[in-house]
């Protein structure tokens, strides 16, 4: 029997004294922001034989030493988009006779925000986001071309894809509207499309018990469903899998910033309840499940 918990791998010491049966894998995450590390590491066999993965993350929104997750969806799943529509140049004082790409971006652009204010389900939550728009540089004179893209994101394979094709659509669409072609790249040679992160119900609760006699039910948080993205999504959709939430946060030391932010710091006193919770988490489950 083998099972994973990511991150934390020094807490292998802890486990290899306790006499529980069965094979525990340690795996670091390479290439998780922007490089879907997981899924490349599914292909060169770190998945095989393996029947439960753990994984955690610190979280600057709780408590230095809480833990929280959630059964089912905890991160929904993302994708970019960069499209590019296209039309001859002319001349911006006689633009009557020509063809306007700025035009039609722009009315693809308001266009998108129905895909989630219309089309979606209210109880399913999606987000369309447009954060780049460049054209020409030439104030006198039309670009030929207008660049745009973005992010999307969804807690369903089904929804998420759907809105990838509904954005594909919607630009293609609009740029004929204006007599203008458009191409929409969606980076899939790039492996840049994250599946959502689903919790296993079993393993939730496998989790929540083991947190909670660690932490204290007090310190244990059902978390709700954030619309960040981890590649460690690939192992949940292969195996039953758990992620969960540490929190780090202690204004005293200044650990308050995202982990995204250039201020961001550890307060490095969760360390060992980290590596305690992975240890027990592993331990118990070799011993109930073994």
């Amino acid at each position: 029997m083998k099972l994973v918990p990511v991150v934390y791998p020094v807490l292998a010491a802890s486990l290899f004294c306790t006499g529980a049966r069965g094979t525990v894998v340690l795996l670091f995450q390479p290439a998780e922001e922007a490089g879907n590390g997981a899924k490349r590491m599914i292909r060169d066999g770190a998945l095989e034989n393996v029947e439960a993965i753990f994984a955690l993350h610190v979280s600057h929104e709780h408590p230095t030493g809480v833990i929280g997750s959630r059964p089912g969806p905890l991160l929904a799943g993302c994708g970019f988009f960069k499209a590019t529509i296209t039309r001859k140049a002319a001349s911006a004082g006689s633009p009557r006779p020509s063809v306007d790409p700025v035009l039609a971006a722009s009315a693809a652009v308001i266009s998108l925000q129905g895909i989630v204010s219309r089309e979606a389900n209210p109880l399913d939550s999606q987000v369309v986001s447009v954060t780049s728009f460049n054209g020409g540089s030439d104030l006198n004179a039309l670009p030929e071309s207008v660049v745009l893209g973005g992010t999307f994101r969804a807690f369903s394979n089904t929804s998420l894809y759907q809105v990838m094709r509904r954005i594909e659509e919607v630009i293609v669409e609009q740029a004929g509207v204006f007599r203008c072609e458009a191409s929409v790249d969606f980076f899939e040679e790039e492996d840049m499309i994250y599946l959502p992160t689903v919790n296993d119900d079993r393993m939730y609760e496998h989790v929540r018990k083991v947190g909670a006699d660690l932490v204290g039910r007090g310190n244990f948080r059902v978390v709700p469903p954030m619309m960040g993205a981890e590649d460690f999504s690939f192992y949940s959709h292969e195996v039953p899998a758990a992620f969960f939430y540490i929190g780090i946060r202690n204004e005293a030391v200044g650990s308050i910033h995202t982990g995204h932010s250039p201020h961001f710091m550890v307060d490095e006193e969760v360390l060992p309840v980290g590596a305690a919770a992975h240890a027990a988490i592993a331990e118990r489950y070799l011993i109930e499940y073994g």
